[in-house]
């Protein structure tokens, strides 16, 4: 499985440690291009959106001077987000890939390129809700100009470095993702550690986009089918408990441990810096949630720092809840 995304992640090469390192933000109108620049900027990124393309040789050949004209230190830099897409004045596909091509080739400078996707039905939606035209389809359907911008964009996709696709992504869960991938520009000081999230899923609502890592606990027994433990959780010591005394279960997870412990430094020694790792189970409810966390703690207590993410229990709950009210 490959990261949030449809496309594939390639690596970010920093062959010059020294370089300031710009972020260029683009993708399809309404994926998230602005809510992204905002949480890059929370993270320590100057952020700058709808840059004219004919700015962007300008404000590059500025960067490496300060207000005086003199050399600034890049120590000193803040890491740079510029939002550029379709929509932004004097656009050109050709001459964007151009310039982020020269920009890669800049040692002053270590150059993402972010492309943010997601799928038709809700861009659709997105416009439907705003009641606004697309840029590309002003007096056409909506459908008309999201088609007319994914062909247009798809070379600038396949040169991207990251595809983030925002389809199910919640502000909050897009910017975990932009800090364990960008964050460490924003904190160069800093020694760059890979950034893990283990995520708990309901099958039923389908694989996690953003899982870098996926296995599969529906060979547990299922607390469901238990009366008393069918309303609890997976968080719940009840529940745990049941899972933990299952036969497969102490087998399983010592090979999941052994599995992934020798992984983490080999990925970080390749430069990745964000790492999902996804348990998932029938309906996201019980087993999916108690392996998560129990693999969660575990990897805590060797001292890695981890975030736990459990995508669909909080709907699982409100299913019950209503399930139980019709009764």
């Amino acid at each position: 499985m490959n990261d949030f995304t449809s496309g594939a992640e390639k690596q970010v090469a920093d062959s010059n440690p020294a370089s300031r390192h710009i972020l260029l933000v683009t993708g399809l109108a309404g994926a998230g291009r602005s809510t992204a620049l905002k949480c890059l900027e929370d993270l320590g990124f100057e952020a700058v959106d709808n840059l004219p393309l004919d700015l962007l040789p300008s404000l590059l050949a500025g960067l490496g001077q300060d207000a005086l004209g003199q050399a600034a230190l890049p120590e000193m830099a803040k890491p740079l987000a510029l939002g550029i897409d379709s929509r932004t004045s004097g656009f050109s596909r050709d001459r964007f890939i151009d310039l982020v091509e020269a920009m890669r080739g800049d040692r002053g400078f270590t150059v993402s390129l972010l492309f943010l996707d997601c799928e038709d039905e809700v861009l659709q939606r997105r416009y439907t809700e705003t009641r606004r035209r697309h840029p590309l389809a002003p007096d056409r359907p909506v459908a008309d100009g999201i088609q007319r911008e994914r062909s247009l964009m798809a070379p600038v996709r396949d040169r991207a470095d990251l595809v983030l696709d925002t389809t199910d992504t919640a502000i909050g869960d897009l910017k975990a993702l932009l800090a364990g991938h960008f964050g460490r520009h924003a904190a160069s000081a800093r020694e760059s550690v890979l950034a893990l999230t283990v995520l708990s899923f309901s099958y039923r609502k389908g694989l996690p986009r953003e899982a870098d890592l996926v296995f599969d606990v529906r060979f547990l027994e299922n607390p469901y089918y238990n009366q008393d433990l069918r309303p609890l959780t997976g968080e719940d010591q009840a529940v745990g408990a049941a899972i933990a005394r299952d036969p497969a279960f102490p087998g399983f997870f010592a090979a999941l441990t052994s599995l992934l412990w020798p992984l983490l430094p080999g990925y970080e020694a390749e430069g990745k810096s964000y790492l999902t790792i996804a348990i998932g189970c029938t309906g996201g409810r019980h087993r999916s949630v108690y392996v998560a966390g129990r693999l969660a703690a575990w990897l805590r207590e060797r001292g890695r720092a981890v975030t736990l993410r459990h995508r669909d229990l909080a709907q699982s709950l409100t299913q019950g809840l209503t399930q139980g009210a019709r009764k």
